[in-house]
């Protein structure tokens, strides 16, 4: 069975290398990237608070060919102090209310800058003193609790945005957020079950779910599902864009819900 978890690992990494600069076009929403790795350039600084900045609402994630919704909550990142390409983190799993706790580690591999700065619509961000912005690509691996029900392991690599401001800090690249197509900290691997050894696709991103079905994000300018997927864990994304014709509506309730992970 670990042999079939390799071959799996190995094979999905194989087809998404085919597939790697279509891919990097589109995360990058065209813009060129340097072809020189600068990961030691930026060891010094902490890209920690990205992978924490998204409301966990806009967080779209898939587990296993049928495209059931998982939801993964990242609590706790934390750069290693002895080793500054690694980071520690802590966060929750959540597929059909099944929850699990899961530590790990995301580590920094490769690092690139882009060939022109783009500073988003009317060039918003032209006077703000950017200095750089980028790519990093990271390999990660969360493991879950094995005391948990229905628990394993999450790997894979990590693609995310960044950019260095005016005070030389690392910030989260949302400057083309109102572009089609944007997203961001795209999570792409597999994972594999403990009791079994079985695995799945596995991939997670902020507002788009990366390397899904053609058929599964049927949305333009904001994700959007098909309603062939909405019995996946998916009919809240109908209800929150209003679709068919508004007939999904909101609840107007004001009393506080505990989120999933609290």
């Amino acid at each position: 069975m670990k042999q079939t978890t390799i071959k799996l690992l190995f094979l999905s990494n194989f087809l998404f290398a085919q597939t790697d600069k279509k891919f990097l076009k589109d995360f990058m929403l065209g813009s060129e990237l340097k072809q020189e790795n600068v990961l030691d350039k930026y060891n010094q600084f902490d890209f920690s608070s990205i992978w924490l900045k998204t409301e966990n609402s806009e967080v779209y994630g898939i587990i296993g060919d049928e495209h059931q919704r998982i939801r993964i909550k990242l609590l706790i990142a934390k750069k290693n102090q002895e080793n500054p390409y690694e980071y520690s983190i802590s966060g929750k799993s959540n597929v059909k209310e099944t929850i699990c706790d899961f530590q790990g580690t995301i580590n920094l591999v490769e690092i690139y800058e882009v060939k022109k700065l783009h500073f988003g619509v009317d060039d918003e961000y032209a006077n703000k003193g950017i200095k750089s912005q980028g790519i990093l690509i990271a390999d990660y691996e969360f493991k879950e609790n094995k005391e948990q029900n229905h628990s394993g392991i999450f790997k894979g690599k990590l693609y995310t945005k960044w950019y260095l401001n005016s005070k030389n800090q690392i910030e989260y690249d949302n400057i083309e957020f109102f572009s089609d197509g944007y997203f961001n900290n795209s999570f792409v691997g597999i994972w594999e079950s403990y009791s079994n050894g079985n695995s799945k696709i596995c991939n997670w991103a902020d507002y788009r779910v990366p390397n899904a079905n053609k058929d599964f994000d049927i949305g333009v300018g904001e994700f959007n599902v098909s309603e062939k997927y909405w019995n996946k864990g998916w009919l809240d994304i109908a209800l929150k864009n209003q679709i068919p014709n508004h007939a999904i509506k909101r609840s107007k309730g004001k009393k506080k819900i505990n989120e999933w992970w609290e």
